[in-house]
């Protein structure tokens, strides 16, 4: 997702400010990507069990974890409100959001709040995120008429219940405390439960500031109430300092 899009969301006051430095500025949501090797990683995935089922990305941005799951046999769908622009659209939307993400990064890689495991540096880390984007770019061009991207943006999916088996959110609930309320992150829970068949997994489950999302017990508690489960699982991975873990949401089969 992307700046221009910021407006599709629920206008929300910001939460009192941090303590802490956010590791990046966060205005707007950015339209920002990943690759799959990384998706392995903060999300715990493994790609043996997923092939030949249904997986969700929701909110991916030019992530290539689609494109690449694809091929690896798995039968994966990406969700985005910028999709169903034309590739030049989508393309300036790269330029703009990862110079801008990119520029925050080197700002604050001095300031403790990174952790270099998973790349050896922020260029490192650039390179492998723009790999990324051209490859979502070459498989959205191929692959849009073909019902593998759709345009859509949470709290509402268009898809029947229970339509995938795994559900995956990254960066987005959460890390945008600040735009997105408590409602929203609640609804927004809720309906990718409903499109899971298995699971919902979401990464991280902190804001920019590695601290702890501030509404985090009371969203549990609002879900057991739906007859949702949720797990706190540590994964091998944190790009940042507190980005270490993901939220695991199955629902509650009633007997």
């Amino acid at each position: 997702m992307s700046s221009a899009l910021a407006e599709s969301y629920p206008a929300v006051s910001p939460p009192a400010q941090s303590s802490f430095t956010p590791i990046y500025e966060l205005p707007s949501v950015a339209f920002f990507g990943r690759t799959l090797s990384e998706y392995t990683q903060f999300f715990g995935l493994d790609l043996r069990q997923l092939k030949g089922k249904a997986v969700l990305d929701v909110a991916a941005g030019p992530s290539s974890f689609t494109a690449e799951a694809c091929r690896a046999g798995i039968d994966a769908v990406a969700v985005d409100p910028l999709y169903g622009n034309r590739l030049e659209t989508l393309e300036t939307h790269v330029e703009l959001d990862y110079e801008r993400m990119i520029r925050g990064m080197r700002m604050r890689k001095n300031r403790g709040r990174f952790r270099f495991t998973s790349f050896r540096s922020i260029a490192a880390a650039e390179k492998d995120r723009r790999a990324a984007a051209r490859r979502f770019l070459e498989d959205y061009e191929a692959h849009f008429v073909h019902g593998r991207y759709y345009g859509a943006a949470l709290p509402q999916l268009p898809f029947l219940d229970r339509t995938f088996h795994v559900v995956l959110c990254a960066h987005l609930l959460f890390i945008y405390a600040a735009q997105f309320d408590y409602e929203f992150h609640l609804a927004a829970c809720r309906e990718m439960v409903r499109v899971a068949r298995d699971e919902v997994r979401i990464h991280p489950v902190c804001g920019a500031d590695g601290k702890p999302y501030a509404e985090l017990s009371r969203l549990r508690k609002d879900l057991a109430a739906d007859g949702i489960t949720s797990a706190i699982v540590s994964v091998n991975y944190e790009f940042f300092a507190g980005a270490n873990s993901m939220l695991v949401l199955t629902r509650i089969e009633e007997s």
